[in-house]
């Protein structure tokens, strides 16, 4: 299954959308929304213009409703005078509002100002093309909510995504492709083999967000549908908005470190995330690779062991343990109390505390 995207032959009644939004720019929320509910005057495709609303609602920005009284204020003087007469409603107005010294009119608009249909429409999206790529995305997020199993074969990116998995509670299994970096991510949710759930779907639509900036990638989901199996694909360089840029560096001591040591050995690249290890029937990501550009024989996988729980120190030195790398250098925080026996035998060792000193490093490797 692929999704019936929306391209330039939807862009004239995005663009009627869009300047349907611009008359009511400065008028209640409550007064757009009824004019949604009425045809526009075009032809629309009554699925994706459902859709189209539905993520405009999102994209698109409102101002509080500024009133003369506050709203709970004005509620609670008009109910508890409402409770003491049995005045008609206008006349209750008046009495409340001359106490105030607002007009009757500032006082009835001031009742539910703060109700969200109240809020003043502001800005939204002002490209019919950006308006498209984000009712993509929302389209395939929208199926990948009914997802119970993802596998995504990928080129680059690949630590974000597998890190992404791992906090929001997906099961991952990554498997190398080609031998030349490509991987295979297997996601889905804990519960996905005992019964169909959309608990994880949210976590697996936002996989989307950070596929969009892999050189290259294919996904294959299994969803679940009103009763049907359908099987939804997305590849590289389908119109769907990217995401933003993923975080070049996992904390502010992989950061220093890099930038220290370019600066202290111009004649060594450093390379962020590496092709993966494989170690004990899984793959390993390291931080860095560093490589003499003289002698490229001469290469070093590093890996700083920094603010990790316990569980997760223990089972990534064991997992390098299992790999026997004889170019593993481990720059392991001094609050980590990682003992020798824990760290791999042929692994050298670089202390730190606050921040990895380049000079040490360096030291290794010129060793």
């Amino acid at each position: 299954m692929v999704p019936h995207f929306l391209g330039e032959h939807d862009h004239h009644w995005l663009r009627v959308l869009i300047e349907e939004h611009e008359r009511f720019i400065g008028r209640p929320q409550r007064e757009l929304d009824a004019r949604l509910r009425e045809p526009l005057p075009c032809e629309t495709p009554p699925v994706k213009l459902r859709l189209a609303i539905q993520v405009f609602a999102r994209l698109q920005r409102s101002v509080r409703n500024r009133s003369a009284v506050p709203p709970r204020k004005a509620r609670a003087l008009v109910f508890e005078a409402a409770a003491l007469t049995a005045s008609p409603p206008s006349l209750i107005l008046s009495g409340v509002a001359g106490t105030l010294r607002v007009t009757p009119r500032e006082l009835s608009d001031s009742l539910f100002a703060d109700l969200p249909g109240e809020r003043l429409v502001a800005g939204a999206p002002a490209s019919p093309g950006d308006l498209a790529l984000r009712i993509n995305l929302a389209l395939v997020q929208a199926l990948l909510f009914h997802a119970s199993r993802v596998r995504i074969d990928v080129e680059g990116n690949t630590r974000s995504l597998v890190r992404h998995a791992k906090l929001r509670g997906l099961i991952c299994f990554v498997t190398e492709r080609g031998g030349k970096g490509d991987v295979c991510l297997e996601l889905s949710g804990p519960f996905a083999l005992f019964r169909k759930t959309r608990l994880y779907g949210h976590a697996l639509g936002e996989i989307i967000l950070m596929l969009t900036w892999c050189p290259r990638f294919r996904l294959h989901a299994e969803c679940n549908l009103r009763g049907r199996r359908l099987v939804l694909q997305l590849r590289t360089g389908d119109p769907v908005v990217p995401g933003s840029a993923p975080r070049q560096y996992d904390s502010r001591i992989e950061e220093r470190f890099a930038r220290e040591f370019r600066k202290l050995a111009p004649e060594w690249d450093v390379v962020r995330e590496p092709e993966p290890i494989h170690a004990d029937g899984s793959l390993i990501f390291p931080d860095f690779a560093l490589q003499c550009r003289a002698n490229p024989a001469r290469r070093w996988l590093l890996e700083i062991v920094g603010f990790w729980t316990p569980e997760y120190v223990a089972q990534k030195l064991a997992r390098y343990r299992s790999a026997r790398l004889s170019n593993l250098i481990l720059c392991i925080d001094e609050e980590r109390n990682c003992t020798n026996a824990d760290l791999p035998a042929s692994a050298r060792v670089v202390r730190f505390r606050g921040h990895v000193d380049p000079t040490a490093v360096l030291r290794v490797v010129d060793a």
